[in-house]
C-alpha cells in the first residue's frame, strides 16, 4: 500500500523552522516500519516543500504555501491506499483523515494497526 503519514508539521510551531524540522523528523520515524512491512510511506511535505522551493517560495510560511501544502496532500490522497494519523493537533492531518474517510480509504491510528507490522 501507499500510506500517507499525517500528523503535525507546522501546527504549534509558530513558524519556527527548527520546530517544523523536529515535527517532520517525527513523521519520518514511521517511514521505516511502513517500508519494512512491504508498503510505501509518503509524507506530504516530501512533495510540497520541493514544489514550494521550485516556485521561489521562501518556505512553509510563504504566502504561496497555502496554494501548495494542503492541495499537495489532497492530490496525494487520490493515489494513497491508507493514512497513518499520528497524534497531535494538526488541521492539515485532520483534513487528510476527513478526505480519506470520505473516499473510503482506511485510516490507521498506530503503526501496529497497519497490515504486516508486528506489535
Amino acid at each position: 500500500m501507499l500510506i500517507l503519514i499525517a500528523g503535525p508539521y507546522a501546527s504549534g510551531t509558530g513558524g519556527d523552522p527548527a520546530l517544523m524540522a523536529r515535527n517532520l523528523a517525527r513523521l519520518e520515524q514511521a517511514a521505516w516500519p511502513i517500508f519494512r512491512a512491504g508498503h510505501v510511506p509518503m509524507i506530504g511535505e516530501w512533495v510540497a516543500l520541493p514544489v514550494l522551493a521550485s516556485a521561489g517560495a521562501t518556505g512553509p510560511a510563504d504566502p504561496l504555501a497555502a496554494d501548495v501544502m494542503y492541495p499537495t496532500a489532497e492530490r496525494l490522497l487520490q493515489h494513497c491506499d491508507a493514512v497513518l494519523r499520528l497524534p497531535g493537533d494538526s488541521r492539515g492531518a485532520d483534513q487528510d483523515v476527513a478526505i480519506a474517510e470520505a473516499r473510503g480509504i482506511p485510516v490507521y491510528h498506530s503503526l501496529e494497526d497497519i497490515p504486516g507490522i508486528a506489535a
